[in-house]
């Protein structure tokens, strides 16, 4: 999962570079997917911890 949030956040520097000011629909996209997968790595982290699969 944290591959995918790097390679995402990459790809969103890679959007931004490539359409130079062109609107940026892809750069948002691929950054608002890297949150969306560094909200759940979080949340899949502090289930993991209340339920006792994550030691403290």
């Amino acid at each position: 999962m944290l591959l995918a949030i790097v390679l995402s956040l990459f790809s969103g520097l890679w959007f931004l570079y490539r359409d130079r000011g062109d609107g940026g629909t892809r750069t948002v996209r691929a950054l608002t997917l890297r949150i969306g997968l560094s909200i759940a790595l979080f949340l899949v982290l502090l289930i993991g911890y209340r339920l006792g699969l994550v030691p403290a």
